[in-house]
């Protein structure tokens, strides 16, 4: 089992080594402040209050053991450089590292960090992505220019099988699942139809998503009639 050290036991550190921990990792948590590792002791693996600054203090704590640390200590710049030069200097095969503005992001890549994040950053710009698209409920990008976009079915595609939607002909994306009540039917055959209320997951490129989108947006309120009958 991979073990994951987290540095910085804010809002953003805190929930992270939590989920970790549920999924099954060993998780240090460090934060030199008391009331951070109070809060999450026993919750994960070990919690430790300490100076995340002080080689020797990482050694006692066993850091060269770990496959990867993160360092999400955001409200202290300093800190945050000298934690991760630290860590590097002692070996931590993988390095993650927040950072709170571009210079900060610069600085924490050249002394070593192995990747760093913006967090707050990327939400905003997800939930931007998010609210561009009518009726998406979240996006992922999957890799570069792709992504993947949880959904409502728009009105239009009610009581249509995934065959005679055609999306991927139409718009050039694909249904991965389709979320129905608390079942998931996922990778979904061409008979498959499509139900008010049902959550459907689609991937594609953002040009494709956008033009699916859009038509969405154009047929709002209008539901497809089958057999005389509106789409239920």
């Amino acid at each position: 089992m991979r073990q994951i050290a987290v540095f910085g036991l804010g809002v953003f550190g805190s929930s992270l080594a939590l989920d970790l921990y549920k999924l099954g990792f060993t998780v240090l948590g460090v934060d030199i402040k008391e009331e951070p590792v109070k809060e999450l002791a026993g919750k994960i693996t070990e919690v430790v209050q300490a100076d995340t600054t002080d080689e020797k203090v990482l050694e006692a704590l066993g850091i060269k053991n770990f496959d990867v640390a993160v360092v999400s200590i955001g409200d202290d710049i300093q800190s945050s450089v000298l934690t991760t030069i630290t860590l590097k200097e002692l070996g931590v095969p993988f390095i993650v590292a927040r950072a709170i503005n571009k210079m900060h992001g610069k600085i924490l890549s050249k002394i070593g960090a192995d990747r760093v994040i913006f967090p707050e950053q990327d939400m905003a710009f997800k939930l931007a992505k998010t609210l561009a698209l009518p009726n998406a409920i979240r996006t992922e990008e999957l890799f570069p220019g792709y992504n993947i976009v949880e959904s409502k079915v728009p009105p239009f595609l009610y009581g249509l099988t995934l065959g005679k939607a055609q999306l991927r002909n139409r718009y050039g994306i694909n249904v991965l699942a389709i979320k129905r009540g608390e079942e998931y039917i996922v990778s979904p055959s061409a008979d498959e139809m499509l139900l008010k209320g049902d959550i459907i997951y689609v991937l594609g490129n953002e040009q494709q998503l956008q033009q699916f989108f859009r038509s969405s947006e154009s047929n709002r309120g209008r539901e497809v009639r089958v057999n005389g009958k509106n789409g239920k």
